[in-house]
């Protein structure tokens, strides 16, 4: 079908009425049927000398027309002719920019284009063609699926142009092209020089992506050819920061469709323990929506990070409220500003609690009579903390988490984006919600491990995963350090909490250096909390979510201490 015949199509022809043509496409035949009715008033004129004016096609497309519409589309298409093809489509310009670039910017030729199954207006199709880039030729084929739909202005059927017809990858404003990768490939290496893969270590595939931007050419690595979407953004990503920076990062990454030549990657040693990494997996594979990170909290180096859905690294970027693992947090600062003098003094822990309006209860709304903060802090009592609202500012918090545990700044590098906790001022109700870990503070595992690393030696440590001796980039540091007493003290705190309080059944066996913290946090629409957990052994540190796992003692504390425990 030329270009003759297309403009034939729109007027009615009297050979085509009722009847068909077959157009063959990739091997499949397609009825193209007549869209208009009977002849006998087509030309007519009526009594008064006038053409009788046609009432415009109407109601849900036929199943002839979405096999006839689909079929001319497909054949123009097949043939390279993108300004034809974009004629039976809603958008032709858009359609014709799209398909033009097919074949000029991503190098696709040779399409054969074959019908699938029909479900209403829509109709499936593969494509099966051959991607050349200078001497590299390979065959790509794929699977997608268009709708058709009547135009406003004459009602006639056509394709519904959207990007994703030419390739289910495609959002509105994303190319496809075929080239030299923008960043040569990587070999990522573990702290005693093993290969680190995806395939090997599911969760580790958004590491490697960020890795590849990151040092892909500081690796010194060559760039292969690919066939790729880019992004209407760029697809790039930063090292992430603030719950602003966080959303404007949070965009599709370019993504690889097809390599035709692979590059020579450079390596990139982590900070990351082989065998540690996959312990993680096993333990994240075995449960539904977990995360873990592991570092080490001498240092700050990141030893392992894990989650259930490899695809969304909510163990370094996600953005979740940390609940009573905060209390950590909070503790310090009670202890700094001398609120809390010393642990063991009176403390209350009542069953209720009201500040700002709202009135706050105790998991099982249990109090704790005649006890200490100690006491409070190690059965995790939400009401010790809320009562002290009143002798606090509403930045309080806020100064605490940022000037001593480093979160919050937006100035962390760990060497892949990551997300570096949020403790917002607030005020009213809100204000004693964050002192447990609600409200809108916003942590990950790996901003709860970096706290709970910090109150263990008293000094905040970025975590990286990358040395920074790498690329000479500065890590983050804290504007402060809590005194001598307070860090003391928390010390003890966490260690009570692991050997005699709510982690104690999790820590059981892992010997005398350890601390932890439970947490659980409520979401709007979860039946159950999520579980938080934290802790130290030795030189290790770890926490971990399992979102509606409820409380974290049970769901994410045997996770985090059998990780401590595998490590020796």
């Amino acid at each position: 079908m030329g270009k003759t015949g297309r403009a034939a199509d729109r007027k009615a022809h009297p050979a085509l009425i009722g009847g068909a043509v077959a157009v063959a496409v990739g091997g499949a035949a397609f009825a193209a049927y007549g869209l208009y009715g009977g002849g006998s008033e087509e030309g007519r004129l009526s009594a008064a000398g006038t053409k009788p004016k046609a009432a415009l096609p109407a109601g849900p497309v036929t199943a002839a027309e979405v096999r006839t519409t689909a079929g001319r589309f497909l054949a123009a298409w097949q043939r390279g002719d993108a300004e034809e093809a974009a004629s039976y489509t809603d958008d032709p310009s858009a359609a014709h920019t799209a398909l033009g670039a097919y074949r000029k910017d991503a190098h696709i030729s040779e399409a054969t284009l074959t019908s699938g199954a029909a479900s209403g207006a829509k109709l499936s199709f593969r494509v099966s063609a051959t991607v050349s880039y200078g001497d590299d030729s390979k065959p790509f084929a794929y699977d997608s699926q268009l709708t058709v739909v009547r135009r406003a202005a004459d009602g006639e059927p056509v394709v519904q142009w959207r990007p994703s017809v030419a390739h289910p990858e495609l959002k509105e404003g994303d190319r496809l092209v075929t080239g030299e990768a923008e960043d040569p490939a990587v070999k990522a290496v573990d702290r005693d020089g093993a290969e680190l893969t995806a395939k090997e270590y599911p969760s580790l595939g958004p590491v490697l992506d960020g890795l590849r931007e990151k040092y892909g050419e500081k690796a010194g690595g060559t760039a292969g050819i690919e066939l790729r979407v880019v992004r209407k953004d760029g697809g790039k990503t930063s090292e992430a920061k603030t719950p602003e920076a966080k959303s404007s990062d949070e965009k599709a990454a370019d993504k690889t469709l097809l390599t035709l030549s692979e590059g020579r990657p450079g390596t990139v040693r982590t900070t990351l323990s082989a065998k540690l990494q996959a312990a993680a997996e096993a333990e994240v594979a075995g449960r539904e929506r977990a995360s873990v990170a592991v570092v080490k909290p001498s240092t700050g180096e990141i030893l392992a990070a894990a989650n259930s859905d490899p695809g969304v690294d909510t163990a370094l970027q996600g953005s979740l409220a940390p609940g009573s693992t905060m209390k950590i947090v909070t503790a310090s600062m009670l202890l700094d500003k001398k609120i809390v003098e010393s642990i063991d003094q009176p403390h209350p822990c009542p069953k209720y609690a009201s500040y700002g309006g709202w009135k706050f209860q105790n998991v099982d709304e249990f109090e704790i009579k005649n006890g200490s903060f100690r006491t409070s802090f190690t059965a995790s009592c939400n009401t010790a903390f809320i009562s002290q609202a009143t002798k606090l500012n509403d930045d309080d918090l806020t100064k605490q988490a940022q000037q001593v545990f480093g979160l919050g700044l937006g100035n962390w590098s760990i060497g892949v984006p990551s997300f570096d906790g949020s403790v917002p001022v607030q005020s009213k109700a809100s204000m004693a919600a964050s002192l447990i870990g609600q409200g809108m503070v916003r942590m990950n595992p790996l901003n709860v491990a970096s706290v709970i690393s910090t109150a263990k030696t008293g000094v905040f440590k970025q975590p990286y995963l990358v040395r920074p001796d790498v690329d000479h980039r500065a890590l983050a540091t804290a504007p402060r350090t809590m005194s001598p007493s307070t860090q003391e003290q928390l010390h003890e705190l966490l260690h009570s909490t692991a050997t005699s309080g709510s982690a104690a059944e999790a820590m059981a066996g892992l010997g005398p250096d350890i601390g932890g913290k439970t947490g659980s946090a409520e979401v709007d629409g979860q039946s159950e909390p999520n579980g938080w957990f934290a802790a130290w052994r030795g030189d290790l540190a770890a926490a971990a979510v399992v979102q509606q796992g409820g409380r974290g003692g049970k769901s994410a504390g045997p996770l985090v201490a059998s990780l401590l425990k595998s490590a020796g």
